[in-house]
């Protein structure tokens, strides 16, 4: 697939200063598609390739080696890496080993009998558990010596382990479940040494999370487990790929927090879902640029739409985030995903046509793909609908296949329905459209509400499902198709700590606050960071009447009258050392001007202009009905609609309808 470039600038991150000459690499490994984006000076550079889910590292270096010919002129991956600053990585693999119930069978090792009963508390809950763990638990009694306790260990492992357990994971609760962690670990390496043990690792709750929350912290500590080795083999292999190619600095993961860190100091956990909250920062970004006070993140790609909200400039979090239905101890960003993409199949069942959740994937992909696949997607109706060009089709690096898109959709849909081919498409549209704004009314829309649309298939369909949602106004940034990857250049090294506190005094909470700290420092040392570089806030972690905040605390890290006996659970560190940023480019006002076409393509039987969005000026404007072309991406202006371009060259999109 060929890359581009567009404009764009790079700037120093919070601490400011002025901004500075950077070269930054954004890689987003999406399950249908991989993106990455070269940020160098003022010009993003990008390119797409497809994800090769059997062997990760192909689809990264091969991407890599592509946006290194726009750079260069010719394919020179090593020069590249040699002058990149940063590369920072976003990826799926854990979330789809998730999603797909592939991975590792797990055993836990508990105290508490009931605790398993615990995890299960709702249908899914419990189904996700039998799906990870199964029958493979066990329960330890900790009232006894040390040698009595090896015994029941012992027995207990090796049950495990025979019931088909490849992973262990120990969850002790109570105010001294650390501690008796602690004691466990020491016999189960005294019993089982590294190189005896080394089949069955080992992971123990309350070094993953220090949650008084029994079944939060064995919910994080199983979900962990049994991510970690879908990333693991990968990650290390890439970082030391990167290393023999001289690369300038390590690999650094994105999370789902919206840090980055190096591969060894990254929780498998917090990759869940970070390709979404990539987007999210990226959306952050717009709404801090142009002073929008509600904005919906909606991400559309092959499977599915990601939908979260930045309000008064900030990403929306769940203080405890969930995974998959599970609660877990660390904060998430309030994604919400849909069954509903590009590559959603679109069918008739009972007389009606549905969406999705099923998707075709990258292969063998919509029908229009050619390669083999027989079921209809919106890809296909746009196509036959004549708002795709089969020709320029993700910037002409793809030949669509009309005639494949006609069996399809005469076999799937139309004649099922009993209806021609043209009458069939507007169906299938009009519930596509109807599937996405149902995704838009499930969050909190607002009278202010601006839609934020990217993705691969983003753009295509935004205005039609926002109408239906009844959203007036939509923010098309330029980078759309790439738009979670150029995100993740808005994140800073960081790192998250997290302590039980026994009490709420200054001295105590001083004490914990300054533990905290040495080893904030020492994990930043390893980053290659100085500590004094670094900026530290603290927070104490509240939960009252059963619904966790969190409270800032000043310089002085006196609680004083902010909390109640009882209220705070926890200290929290969060350590962060400013990176280069992307930026967004121009702002302000810009005069309005005619918007430029050089293009018609007939859409059923009306004649459409066509507008390439990057030869449009600064405040080029036209009224829908239209087609715009942008770089990777096709959207249906419909009739209603006016399109704007800003000083950044993004698009602003807004229904004309009177009150």
């Amino acid at each position: 697939m060929a890359s581009t470039a567009i404009r764009s600038a790079v700037a120093t991150g919070d601490a400011g200063g002025p901004a500075t000459r950077t070269r930054l690499v954004n890689i987003d490994n999406g399950g249908t598609l991989t993106d990455i984006c070269v940020i160098d000076g003022d010009e993003v550079r990008y390119t797409k390739t497809l994800t090769t889910p059997f062997d990760l590292s192909r689809c990264l270096f091969d991407g890599l080696t592509k946006v290194s010919g726009v750079v260069y002129g010719e394919e020179r991956l090593g020069p590249l890496l040699q002058t990149t600053d940063y590369i920072r990585y976003s990826t799926t693999q854990g979330t789809n080993a998730l999603v797909q119930r592939k991975g590792r069978r797990l055993g836990l090792l508990v105290a508490d009998d009931a605790l398993p009963g615990r995890l299960a508390a709702t249908p899914e809950q419990e189904e996700l558990l039998d799906a990870l763990v199964g029958d493979r638990h066990a329960t330890v009694s900790l009232g006894t010596d040390d040698d009595a306790l090896a015994g029941q260990l012992v027995r207990s492992i090796n049950a495990l382990a025979s019931n088909g357990a490849s992973r262990l994971v120990v969850s002790i609760g109570g105010d001294d479940g650390a501690a008796t962690e602690t004691r466990l670990k020491h016999l189960l390496l005294k019993l089982y040494p590294r190189h005896l043990l080394g089949a069955i690792p080992l992971l123990f709750s309350w070094e993953l999370a220090a949650d008084r929350d029994d079944v939060r912290r064995t919910w994080s500590s199983l979900l962990n487990a049994f991510l970690h080795p879908a990333m693991e083999l990968f990650l290390f292999s890439a970082e030391g790929r990167l290393r023999e190619h001289r690369s300038r600095h390590p690999l650094l993961i994105f999370r789902n927090d919206g840090g980055s860190s190096r591969v060894a100091k990254s929780a498998a956990l917090k990759t869940y879902s970070s390709g979404p909250r990539g987007g999210l920062e990226g959306t952050r970004a717009l709404a801090r640029h142009y002073g929008l006070d509600h904005v919906l993140m909606v991400d559309v790609g092959g499977t599915t739409t990601d939908v979260g909200a930045v309000v008064d400039g900030e990403v929306r979090v769940a203080r405890r985030g969930y995974v998959d239905d599970a609660p877990t101890s660390f904060p998430l960003a309030a994604i919400t995903s849909h069954g509903v993409g590009g590559s959603s199949i679109i069918r008739v069942e009972d007389g009606e046509v549905h969406v999705g959740p099923e998707s075709v994937g990258a292969a063998p992909g919509p029908a229009c793909f050619g390669l083999g696949g027989t079921d209809a997607t919106i890809t296909d109706v746009y196509l036959l609908m004549g708002i795709l060009d089969p020709s320029t089709y993700l910037g002409g690096t793809m030949s669509l296949d009309v005639e494949s898109s006609r069996k399809a959709v005469t076999a799937n849909v139309a004649e099922p329905l009993g209806l021609d081919v043209p009458a069939a498409l507007e169906r299938m549209e009009d519930a596509y459209l109807e599937r996405v704004a149902r995704a838009l009314r499930a969050s909190d829309l607002r009278d202010d509400t601006v839609v934020a649309a990217f993705g691969g298939a983003g753009p295509m369909t935004i205005c039609g499902a926002a109408a239906k949602a009844g959203v007036r106004r939509v923010l098309v940034p330029r980078t759309a198709a790439v738009f979670s990857a150029v995100g993740i250049g808005f994140s800073d090294l960081s790192q998250r700590y997290e302590r039980p506190l026994t009490a709420t005094d200054a001295d105590t909470v001083r004490a914990v606050a300054d533990d905290l700290r040495a080893r904030a420092d020492r994990d930043m040392y390893a980053e290659g960071v100085a500590p004094e570089d670094c900026k530290a806030a603290y927070r104490l972690l509240v939960e009252r009447d059963g619904e966790p905040s969190s409270i800032e605390l000043d310089g002085s890290l006196d609680p004083g009258a902010h909390v109640r006996a009882g209220d705070v659970t926890a200290l929290e560190l969060t350590l962060v050392a400013p990176l280069p940023h992307v930026g967004l480019g121009a702002a302000g006002a810009v005069q309005p001007a005619a918007a430029t076409s050089d293009d018609i393509r007939t859409v059923g039987e009306a004649e459409l202009p066509v507008y390439a969005l990057v030869d449009q000026p600064p405040g080029a404007e036209a009224d829908g009905p239209a087609v715009i072309e942008g770089p990777f991406f096709t959207m249906r202006l419909p009739g209603g609609w006016r399109f704007r371009t800003t000083a950044a060259g993004d698009l602003e999109l807004t229904e004309q309808r009177s009150d």
